[in-house]
């Protein structure tokens, strides 16, 4: 069943956009603070790396 805008209370539509707003200034500011950390960074380009020479484990071929 899809949901139209039209469906929707001025309250539900409101609150929709809200929590879409919040959620992406979160993602937003934790995207700020990993890239502003040096450790973080450099956990990145090791992960780049580890990936590159194969070391990663899939998911699907964890026990």
């Amino acid at each position: 069943m899809t949901v139209k805008v039209k469906d929707m209370t001025a309250e539900e539509l409101q609150k929709l956009i809200k929590e879409t707003v919040n959620d992406v200034v979160e993602d937003l500011l934790e995207d700020i603070l990993g890239l502003s950390s040096e450790d973080y960074i450099k956990s990145i380009v090791e992960a780049r790396k580890d990936y590159k020479e194969g070391k990663i484990t899939k998911l699907e071929d964890l026990p």
